[in-house]
């Protein structure tokens, strides 16, 4: 099987998990309560609600002509890819439709949270195969292209917050409006998360004065590699360098000993690093 192959079955595969994951949310745990934390879907359950339609055939008469609006935007191949995976979410929830006739549970709390994190799950999943199922980001796009001064971020927060207050205003309790605010936080952790992914790596941005000794115990002891910048104390007014080191989250508190024991006056950064690619690490699949 060629590479080319395995990637499209795999992005495939993605998008039908995705897709199925996302439509249980919708169906079990956010349609029965109104619950709309955002986005197409979110939208499409409080539209369902007032009109009656179902779901999966709302999403398809905002969905399909957004995607149509935004082709200049998108481009023909991602606008394609959109509309395909718009296509198939909404047949996924209209498949599982039935499912919102099982009452899991009643507290609308634990529904909120269940039903975002099927959702984050399965969006998370989709981005992660670089699909898409379209949304309300594609509402944003086109106003910030008529309106370049409005910044794209807020266009997204202000339309997904009228979603979630809709929620509440429809379902005639604001306690809904506030339960899907809940909803989308969890479902963009999570979707980071996944998109992230499981693993992750720790950044060392190491200031010191000792830079010779740190770094012949760090390359010996630890065999990883060392990125030396040249800097300047804005304080003191004096040379430094800048030790630049990437290692697993295992060898955390090693690194932590090593510099201490070399240079306790040293300087340290350190971040949480989720994609590390390269010489030791992963190779770049992109």
């Amino acid at each position: 099987m060629s590479k080319n192959s395995k990637a499209l079955i795999i992005e495939i595969l993605g998008m039908i998990i995705g897709c199925i994951l996302v439509s249980l949310g919708i169906n079990m745990f956010f349609a029965p309560h109104t619950i709309a934390p955002g986005g197409l879907s979110g939208l499409s359950v409080v539209l369902s609600k007032i009109s009656g339609l179902s779901v999966s055939t709302i999403m398809l008469m905002l969905g399909i002509p957004l995607v149509g609006f935004s082709i200049k935007i998108l481009g023909k191949k991602n606008s394609i890819k959109t509309l395909i995976g718009m296509l198939l979410l909404s047949f996924c929830i209209n498949v599982t439709s039935p499912f919102s006739a099982i009452t899991v549970t009643d507290d609308v709390l634990l529904s909120a949270i269940t039903g975002a994190i099927l959702l984050g799950l399965g969006l998370g999943i989709v981005f992660r195969v670089d699909g898409s199922t379209g949304g309300t980001d594609l509402i944003a796009l086109m106003i910030n292209k008529a309106i370049p001064s409005i910044p794209l971020s807020k266009c997204l927060v202000f339309i997904d917050g009228l979603v979630v207050l809709s929620s509440g205003i429809v379902n005639q309790n604001l306690e809904t409006g506030l339960y899907s605010a809940i909803s989308l936080y969890v479902i963009v952790k999570m979707v980071d998360f996944i998109v992230a992914g499981f693993d992750y790596s720790k950044s060392f941005m190491i200031i010191t004065n000792e830079e010779d000794a740190l770094k012949d115990a760090i390359v010996n002891d630890m065999q990883r590699g060392i990125t030396i910048l040249e800097g300047k104390g804005g304080y003191t007014d004096s040379n430094k360098s800048v030790l630049i080191v990437v290692v697993r989250k295992n060898q955390e508190v090693h690194l932590k000993k090593l510099i201490k024991k070399v240079d306790k006056n040293a300087f340290i950064i350190v971040s949480d690093v989720h994609e590390v690619f390269g010489e030791g690490f992963a190779a770049i699949n992109a």
